[in-house]
Parts: C-alpha cells; structure tokens; sequence
C-alpha cells in the first residue's frame, strides 16, 4: 500500500539528460526534496517501441510512488511522449488517483507561441519523439498558427554520454542536423531541443544555427511550469516534503552513474543502485 505521507518529488529518465531539467528545477526551487531515477541500463529510450517505453516508464514510475514521491515529473522527452498519457489515465486510477505524474513536452509548448515571431518552429530530438509526433500536436493544440518541423538526432546523445560534446568530431553531426532541418524550413526562427541531453551541446548547435534564431533548453521553462503548478494545486504542494536535498537512484553501475552525472550537473554525487521490474 501506498503511503499517504508527503514525500520528495520524483524524477525519471532513461538515462542522464533528466538532470538538465532536475538542475533547472533546483535552481528555481531548491527548497524541496528531490529522488532521481535514471534508468540508464535500459537506456536509451530512443529507438525503442511505443509498448516498451511504457512498460519501462511504468515500472519507475510505481517504483517513485513506492519510495514515496506523490508527484514524478518524466525529464524524458521520449517517455513523455510514448507513456505519458496511458500512465496519466489507465495506470494512476488504479494505483491512486491523488498522485500526479506529469511530462515536459507540453510545459514547452506552452512558452514556444511567444518565442517566435515567424511562426516557424524547430525540433531537434531522438528519433522516437519525432515519430510521435508529440510536440506537432502540443504545439498545434494551442497555437494553430505555427509550422512545426522536426529533425532526429541519432548521434547526439551517445556524443554527450561519452564526453565528446566539446570534440571537433562533434562538428559533423551537428552540423549535418542542424543543416537539415534549416533546409526542411527555413523560415525557422525559434527551435526547441527535445532531448534533454542536447543542452550539452550548445555551443556546437549555437556554432552553426543561423543568427537570430532563439534555441529553446527544456529546464527553465519545466521548472516555472511546476512552479505554476503548485500555485494551482496547493494540495500536491504541500505534499512535496521541504529539505533541500536530493538522492539519485540508477539501474547501472553506480560508479559509472557518478561519473556521468557530473558532466551534467558539475558537482559530486551519491547514488545508489536499483532494479525495475
């Protein structure tokens, strides 16, 4: 049985990219505590099928609810867009329907109408967010108006992962993407990074995206998203234990995970291992 105590607020990814939106959500709102969960022996979601993606995502998601969190924001834009909705509503009835698990696909597109004037908008993203289609039906639910187009990054992530980000190796796949999808429309004037992992690679996206163009990091926008949300739902709120710490959880090695984790996050971390199932 689930407990009714208030308890940290629990974030998922399939692997290291979640701690650029867990780093954002501390930066505005460090009060609270925080439980990471990368499931980084399974990752990356990427390539992987709508049905796996849920599965693995549900099975985090139960494993936060049991280690306390009442909320569990998915910092995974592959897991927001292939499990979001069917955990939002045929797996939360039944496991309690007073908890809350939100993603960071549409925190994004709620600020995209007003970063853009041209009303063409770009997405670099893994290739299984593109498929989804996710952010052409978030951002057209609201805005109509904007052209979205989108470009797969295969090779980024593994880039970031393997510490080659600032790499003159780098240049090349940036390059090819970015070239892409300026070719796709190129009336762009805003693009979002719809992996969390690509934020590393800003300086390369920055090198070779056209002046003038506003490129979009997820962090900042999801962390003033939840701020909102608790100013709506007090309830949940207070249900989000205050102490200022944070405890990282992975489903690999933990010395790998420690290593990793401080190109995102620049700092020391403790982390313990666990298995989903």
């Amino acid at each position: 049985m689930l407990s009714s105590c208030p308890g940290p607020i629990g974030i998922f990814d399939s692997g290291y990219g979640g701690l650029t939106i867990l780093h954002g959500i501390r930066r505005l709102l460090p009060q609270y505590d925080y439980l990471y969960l990368g499931d980084n022996a399974r990752a990356p979601y990427g390539t992987r099928s709508f049905d796996v993606v849920y599965e693995f995502t549900r099975q985090a998601v139960v494993k936060l609810f049991e280690m306390g969190c009442h909320l569990v924001i998915l910092g995974c834009n592959t897991a927001s867009a292939k499990a979001l909705r069917t955990i939002q509503q045929t797996d939360l009835p039944k496991l309690d329907p007073g908890r809350r698990v939100l993603g960071i696909i549409r925190p994004t597109a709620e600020v995209i109408g007003g970063l853009t004037t041209a009303r063409h908008v770009g997405i670099f993203a893994t290739e299984g967010t593109i498929k989804s289609e996710s952010y052409n039906l978030e951002i057209g639910k609201l805005y109509p108006d904007i052209k979205v187009s989108g470009v797969a990054c295969p090779f980024w992530v593994p880039l970031v992962e393997y510490n080659e980000a600032e790499s003159p190796g780098a240049d090349y796949f940036v390059k090819k993407r970015v070239d892409q999808l300026m070719a796709l429309d190129p009336q762009i004037d805003a693009v979002i990074l719809g992996c969390t992992h690509y934020p590393l690679l800003l300086p390369k996206i920055e090198k070779y995206v056209p002046r003038g163009i506003r490129i979009v990091s997820q962090g900042d926008y999801v962390a003033t998203s939840l701020e909102a949300y608790f100013k709506r739902h007090p309830r949940m709120e207070q249900l989000c234990t205050k102490g200022g710490s944070v405890h990282y959880l992975t489903t690999e090695n933990p010395g790998r995970f420690k290593e990793s984790a401080q190109l995102f996050l620049h700092e020391p971390v403790e982390v313990e291992n666990i298995v989903l199932s």
